[in-house]
């Protein structure tokens, strides 16, 4: 099901600008560099989001990151749809997501997405955010294995969508598990050569 347009199109670019540029604040970067943990992209898997950050011992930074993270995808689906509508605050939230994944910020090398894409589903529907957000939950309590969680919430996030009947076009949750996928390709290899560090692992 496709999201109804109904914003003009100047402004949705304007949105989509917006949100990408939002997205692309790297928190973890931030935090990594408040709390003199050294430098995030040469630590663990490399990536900038809250995972990486907590393989530095210090939770209070990951915690912060990952507040972050979430809370700027959530925000800018928020504040697109109180000031334009619906279909703006999906693009809203893609465009937040992908900003992560690749930030202007940092030469298009961004994290993994999954944080900020927990943020934008809680923001377009809580209902939607919470079973997603539980899977992911789930998995890793019996994995300890971050990039595990977030492949199996992506895979089941349309299900998700569909049995919940959320405000979230399922060509949006088809668009976003995509980006979550790819993003993990490298995790996905290292699954496969059991190589894949787990959750507290330095």
């Amino acid at each position: 099901m496709l999201p109804e347009i109904t914003t003009p199109p100047a402004t949705l670019a304007l949105v989509a600008l917006g949100a990408y540029l939002l997205g692309s604040v790297p928190f973890g970067i931030v935090m990594a560099r408040l709390f003199g943990l050294g430098d995030l992209r040469a630590i663990g898997s490399g990536s900038i989001g809250a995972t990486n950050v907590l393989r530095t011992g210090s939770r209070l930074a990951a915690l912060l990151t990952l507040i972050g993270d979430a809370g700027k995808g959530g925000f800018a689906v928020l504040l697109a749809r109180a000031s334009i509508g619906a279909d703006a605050a999906e693009l809203a939230g893609f465009a937040a997501v992908f900003g992560h994944c690749y930030p202007i910020f940092l030469r298009f090398r961004g994290g993994k997405g999954v944080a900020t894409w927990f943020g934008t589903l809680w923001a377009l529907s809580w209902p939607l955010g919470l079973a997603v957000s539980t899977t992911w939950l789930a998995v890793v309590a019996v994995t300890r294995i971050s990039s595990t969680g977030g492949l199996s919430a992506a895979t089941l996030s349309l299900l998700w969508g569909w049995w919940l009947a959320a405000d979230a076009s399922l060509a949006l949750l088809a668009a976003l598990a995509v980006l979550i996928f790819w993003r993990h390709r490298s995790n996905v290899a290292r699954l496969l050569a059991g190589t894949e560090p787990r959750i507290g692992q330095k």
